[in-house]
Parts: structure tokens; sequence; C-alpha cells
């Protein structure tokens, strides 16, 4: 029974591996989803193959052209959400559902150790790996740049440029470098 499990898990691995192999090599590069003539074709064909690669994938995903996630093996990504042009997110990354991204994003998972000053700090290796979430119903802004293991709340806006160090209350819109509360979206209209 054993045997049977793995050979079942090591046949799930080399598909995920051919589907990662075949998103990198061919549908990475295909046109962006607005392209008037093979967006649709190009956004279909890396659902199919994103589904095939990531720990979980909700419907009507948008993976847009040159997106990188690492493997994506850990990738969890809900309905209607989608990963931008360019964009960079970790492999681990949990995206919830109605998500939007726009393109350049820039997601870190880890960085650089710098305690001693008698060792030069490439040298000195990575802290741990985090795990960036981004609850339901997000707005996320070009280019916006995200530090390790950020928790972007539901309903929020993470404005264009942003530098998000910090976590903030759901419905909030942020934005600035570093990254600065500009108001909530539940606030009471003078």
């Amino acid at each position: 029974m054993k045997l049977l499990s793995l050979l079942h898990k090591n046949r799930n691995n080399v598909k995920k591996i051919f589907y990662l192999f075949l998103y990198k090599l061919i549908f990475k590069h295909l046109p962006m989803s607005t392209n008037m003539l093979f967006g649709n074709l190009s956004k279909k064909c890396r659902y199919y193959c994103c589904k095939n690669i990531f720990k979980e994938c909700g419907k009507n995903v948008n993976i847009e052209k040159g997106a990188d996630f690492g493997s994506g093996f850990e990738v969890i990504i809900g309905d209607n959400s989608g990963i931008g042009v360019n964009c960079r997110v970790p492999s681990n990354i949990q995206i919830g559902k109605n998500v939007m991204m726009g393109p350049e994003c820039y997601i870190l998972d880890a960085n650089h150790k710098f305690d001693s000053i008698e060792i030069p700090m490439m040298f000195q290796g990575h802290l741990e790996k985090l795990q960036t979430i981004i609850e339901d119903d997000v707005w996320i802004g070009r280019e916006a740049l995200f530090t390790p293991g950020r928790i972007i709340k539901i309903g929020s806006i993470v404005g264009a440029r942003t530098v998000l160090t910090k976590d903030f209350p759901s419905y909030s819109i942020v934005g600035g470098n570093p990254s600065r509360l500009i108001r909530t979206r539940n606030e009471t209209k003078l």
C-alpha cells in the first residue's frame, strides 16, 4: 500500500514538473490577456498549466505574461484572482478570492542575514523564508514591493509603488515608501 502511495505521489510530482517546464519555456512568454488576437487563448493556456502546478487554483484565475512564482508547488490562489504582468511572487504565497494585482509587483519571501560585522553580508546567508498571505478582495497597484511575511487583510488597497514593510488592518488604503495608512475604506465620509 505504501508503494502505491509513493508511486502516485511521484507521478503527481512528475506531472507538476512537466507543466512547470512547459510554463517557463512557452506559456510564460505568450501575449498578455488583453491582446486582441491571442490574449484569451494565452490566458487559458497559462491557467490550464498553472492548475496543474499550484497546490490550489480557483476558477477564472489570470496568470499574466511574464509572471514568476518559483516552483509554484505551494501556491494557493482563489477564484477570480490574478498575478500581474511580470510580477514575481514566492512559491508559497497564498492569494485569496477576487484579488487584483498590477504589473511588475515583487513579493519577497526572505532577507539576507546581516548580524555579524566580521563576515561580509553576502556570506551570511538568508533568514528563514516567510509566507505572504493576501486575503480576499484586495487590489495591489503597479510595482508594489512587499517585504517577507506580509499579511494583506481583506478589502485592502496597496497603492502603486508602495513598499509594504508592515501589516495593516482590514479595508486599509496604504501607500508610500515606507508604507503608511492613508485611510480606511470603511471610514464615514463627511
